[in-house]
Formats: C-alpha cells, sequence, structure tokens
C-alpha cells in the first residue's frame, strides 16, 4: 500500500524561516574563504557553477509573488528564462559582490508563490549542490532533513521528486524518514533527499536493490 499524501500544516510556515535562516548564514560562513577557482567550480546543478547557484538562492529570496509574476509574463511563461534572468540579476561583477548579495537575504521571509517548506528545501538542496562539489561537509539537524524529505516525497512542484521515487520504498538509517513501497533504498536522509531531487551523486551514498534504478533516474533528470 502506497502511503497517504503528506498534508501542509500551513500555520507551521512561521516556524520553518528561523531554520531557513540558520541554514543560510552556515552556508554564507562555508564559502567565506572561496578562491576565484573554487567559485567557478561546477555545482551538481548542470550547467551552472557554484557561484551562479548562490545567485540563484539570492534571487529566490528577493522575489515575490508579485515580482515573480512579472517576470514570468515579460519571459512569456519561459520559466527557465525567468530562472536564469533573475539569477543574472544577483550575480554581481566579483564573487564577492555575489557572496555579499546572499548575505543580504539570510534574514528574508520574502518568497515566490510556494509553501514556505519548499524555500527550506531549496536552501538545503542548493547549499549541497554548492558544498559537495567543493568538498565542504555540513551537518545538518536529522529533524529538519526530515520534514524537508516529507515535503519532496509528496511534490513534484518545484522540482520532480514524488515522480521520481515512484515504486521505490525509501528508509533513513538515521532519522524516522520512511515512504513508499517496492525496491528498498536506504542510507542517510540527506542522501535521500538529494537523490528524490535528482543528484545521482548522491546514490553512491545509498544501498538496496532500488538505488540503480533510483540512479537511472536521476541521470535522465
Amino acid at each position: 500500500m502506497n502511503d497517504p499524501e503528506p498534508t501542509v500544516d500551513r500555520s507551521r510556515g512561521r516556524g520553518l524561516w528561523p531554520l531557513i535562516r540558520t541554514e543560510r548564514a552556515a552556508l554564507a560562513a562555508d564559502l567565506e574563504d572561496l578562491t576565484d577557482e573554487q567559485w567557478a567550480t561546477p555545482s551538481l546543478c548542470t550547467g551552472l557553477t557554484v557561484r551562479e547557484v548562490l545567485a540563484h538562492l539570492t534571487a529566490g529570496a528577493s522575489l515575490d509573488t508579485v515580482r515573480w509574476l512579472a517576470g514570468v509574463i515579460r519571459c512569456r511563461f519561459d520559466f527557465d528564462k525567468q530562472v536564469a534572468v533573475r539569477l543574472a540579476e544577483q550575480l554581481g561583477a566579483a564573487p564577492a559582490e555575489t557572496l555579499g548579495r546572499f548575505r543580504r537575504i539570510v534574514p528574508s521571509t520574502t518568497k515566490p508563490p510556494l509553501p514556505v517548506i519548499a524555500m527550506l528545501g531549496e536552501t538545503l538542496v542548493h547549499g549541497e549542490d554548492i558544498r559537495r562539489p567543493l568538498g565542504i561537509r555540513h551537518a545538518y539537524p536529522v529533524d529538519v532533513l526530515t520534514q524537508v524529505a516529507e515535503y519532496y516525497r509528496g511534490s513534484d512542484l518545484v522540482v520532480l521528486a514524488k515522480g521520481r521515487i515512484g515504486g521505490l520504498r525509501l528508509s533513513a538509517n538515521d532519522g524516522p524518514f520512511t515512504t513508499g513501497s517496492g525496491s528498498a533504498v536506504s542510507g542517510p536522509t540527506l542522501a535521500l533527499v538529494m537523490a528524490m531531487t535528482g543528484r545521482a551523486a548522491y546514490c553512491d551514498d545509498l544501498e538496496g536493490e532500488g538505488v540503480d534504478l533510483l540512479r537511472s533516474r536521476c541521470e535522465r533528470a
């Protein structure tokens, strides 16, 4: 039997913002001493450097619903173009400016028309898109990771996640998260979150007969 669809308690949104601020601040601190070469490192987001992913995070925290909609209309509902335009707006002339702009949005509660949990997910996932290629490790609280995993298991809103894990039974070995039925995939909650959102590199941290299928779905993303 498949797990029931998760429900979103909208009253929890206010409680999620401190978690988002904490993770943004930690990411800014991790990137403080990067060299120009490190800033140019390819991220786990295809075609984007770590610096460009950071600018993308800044853009997401700078757009309210009205500005987001205006940009979508200006880009003729080409959402990929909208993302690229907003990223370019926040990149700045040099890495120090990119990081400075990100630091300024650490306390921001501005967001596009997405649930707050999606903003937490974006912060964690894109933070790892940056950290992993740079060899930076960050200890996330398992309860925070579990909240994000619970969101992604039932959503294809921002990225394909729910569809990617169909026919698989995911279970964390460091926390309470479990979902689905079928071929088993187990490992750290962080690796499950990243694989759910299409990051094939994190399948190396997972085990079970369903890992190869999950990896193939990530590689087709």
